[in-house]
């Protein structure tokens, strides 16, 4: 029979949907087969269900991963057949149990009508399924004395129902709570047997986003569909005079203006361009106007442009329902996804709990769980990467990404304006991460001194050994030569062949190898292949093809990969 967790929370808006990637993202590495199951959602258009499954690619159809809506429960209940919503869930969970390996359940959102009654429905739902439970508690905005007091309350309806919690999380915590609120839990005898965590506030996954923004008002997005995952921090409705209003923005601000303001439209945007100012998210255009073609030109010449949207309401009932949205995770925001998943790492001891909540031990390697291995090796060493593409949007992103699991240290390299200027466009938190221009380094002329050495036989030139150093390819791989930095990531707008020439030069093969190779890390659904050679050499002969083999499986054994070569 499957493993099941049930994840509950003691009130709305606790970060639920948050906790869930975490544990899911945990459970794949350990487990090929996960199910996801909400026994009761608030609609049939569910998030969280959509969430989960479009992340994890989960396969599962829509109707499997839930039981009853809530204006069900709530018919069912006003009929006295209570009875009925456990038996339907029953059912649906059961079909999960006979087809996957684990059932991660997650429970209601309270926000129904029945808000009240939610934590003693869960409890019910869990103890009916036999799913031990993983409790969230919602510290936002709470003194420690509230959140133990909620947290009492919950366990004893859980304990009530027959329940067995096995972890307690209390997330969206002040970070100066944290180690409190900890020594506070671990000091209640009915903790004792628990595994405790506290989550601090991340302030970007409490925020929405101008997609978001945008989805709830209907509106329509004029320009910067590639940037709707800019976090919106505040909103400020322009209503004065441009010189009122410009001391007025803050960082991550929404602007919110009649269509017809083009002072605010544009100096909004000069606002972005401008050093000396904060920059904006968005900016939301009401009642149905737009500036007039000359302004358009104008604002269409703008770089970088920030998601412009539109909708046809006037400004104060626009910014009234602006002023009431609270953020989600939406599917394929991946953003928010990766700072989620990234806030539960670090804060939960994950092979501590997934001890706790599974026994399964897998037999291949998934996708999942490799990538797993990787950041764990990856993290336990610390080891410092150079990225030469640094002014490239999925360099970046990624760069964000990997720096947030504090996986790896980061140096970028490129024109520094260009860089900085890109990473405050895309509206990325990078303040931290180190940036190079080549040819500006204190150690540039070194090192076109030590490569002039390494290439002066093949008839390099000083002055030709300057020229190849500014690039960043070369400049790169000269810091790793010179162990200034441990590895270097190209490729994702440099040809194979510009990537690893300055390689081939600088570095060249090791000891006993006469051919370089590469090889494709091919992640498919179930399992993870090890492909070689697929970039480097078009025609090998038979000597070479035996070379290529036998590194290629040393390469699949280093990354926790069987190698099987015929």
């Amino acid at each position: 029979m499957a493993e099941s967790l049930y994840i509950t929370a003691t009130e709305a808006r606790s970060g639920k949907s948050a906790i869930a990637l975490g544990v899911m993202e945990l459970l794949l590495r350990k487990v090929q087969k996960v199910a996801f199951f909400r026994p009761i959602i608030g609609n049939e258009a569910d998030n969280d269900i959509e969430l989960i499954s479009s992340q994890f690619q989960l396969g599962i159809p829509r109707e499997r991963m839930y039981a009853l809506v809530a204006d069900e429960v709530n018919r069912l209940v006003s009929a006295g057949r209570e009875g009925e919503i456990i038996e339907r869930v029953i059912e649906k969970y059961r079909y999960l149990t006979q087809h996957f390996d684990f059932v991660l359940c997650e429970g209601t959102d309270f926000t129904s009508s029945t808000a009240a009654f939610e934590l003693d429905i869960n409890a019910e739902v869990a103890n009916n399924l036999s799913s031990p439970v993983l409790l969230v508690a919602n510290a936002h905005g709470k003194r420690s004395t509230e959140i133990l007091h909620g947290i009492d309350m919950a366990l004893d309806s859980l304990a009530d129902k027959g329940c067995h919690t096995i972890a307690t999380i209390v997330n969206r915590v002040n970070l100066r709570q944290k180690s409190n609120i900890l020594q506070l839990l671990a000091q209640k005898e009915k903790l004792r047997s628990q595994l405790l965590y506290a989550i601090p506030e991340e302030e970007s996954l409490g925020k929405p986003t101008v997609g978001e923004i945008a989805k709830i008002l209907n509106a329509e997005v004029l320009y910067g569909k590639e940037q709707l995952d800019r976090h919106v921090y505040n909103f400020t409705v322009a209503a004065m005079q441009l010189q009122n209003f410009l001391p007025r923005i803050e960082h991550g601000s929404l602007i919110i203006t009649p269509g017809d303001r083009a002072d605010v439209i544009i100096g909004s945007l000069a606002a972005v361009s401008s050093r000396t100012m904060e920059t904006i998210s968005g900016i939301l255009l009401t009642g149905g106007l737009r500036p007039e073609p000359p302004i358009w030109q104008l604002i269409r010449g703008f770089r970088p442009l920030v998601p412009i949207l539109s909708v046809k309401e006037n400004t104060f009932p626009t910014a009234a329902v602006v002023d009431k949205i609270h953020a989600i995770i939406s599917p394929g925001d991946e953003r928010k996804i990766m700072q989620a998943i990234a806030l539960f790492e670090k804060n939960v001891d994950v092979e501590e709990f997934s001890e706790r909540i599974t026994r399964i031990r897998p037999t291949i390697v998934t996708p999942k769980m490799f990538e797993y291995e990787l950041v764990q090796k990856a993290r336990r060493k610390k080891r410092h990467i150079v990225l030469p593409e640094g002014d490239e949007e999925r360099i970046l992103r990624a760069s964000e990404a990997l720096l947030k699991r504090e996986v790896v240290d980061i140096t970028l390299l490129g024109e520094k304006e260009k860089i900085s200027s890109k990473i405050s466009e895309l509206g990325l938190h990078l303040e931290d991460v180190s940036i190079i221009e080549p040819s500006e380094h204190p150690d540039f002329d070194d090192y076109v001194h030590s490569y002039f050495e390494l290439r002066k036989h093949k008839g390099i030139t000083i002055d030709n050994a300057h020229d190849l150093m500014s690039d960043v390819n070369y400049f790169g791989t000269m810091m790793v030569f010179k162990g200034k930095a441990h590895g270097m990531v190209s490729g994702a707008v440099h040809s194979t062949a510009a990537t690893i020439r300055p390689a081939l030069e600088i570095i060249k093969t090791k000891p006993g190898i006469s051919i370089v190779s590469s090889v494709f890390f091919m992640c498919l659904k179930d399992r993870v292949l090890v492909y070689g050679d697929c970039a480097v050499n078009p025609d090998p002969n038979a000597e070479q093809l035996a070379e290529i083999a036998l590194t290629s499986a040393q390469t699949a054994q280093a990354f926790g990969i069987e190698p099987i070569v015929a």
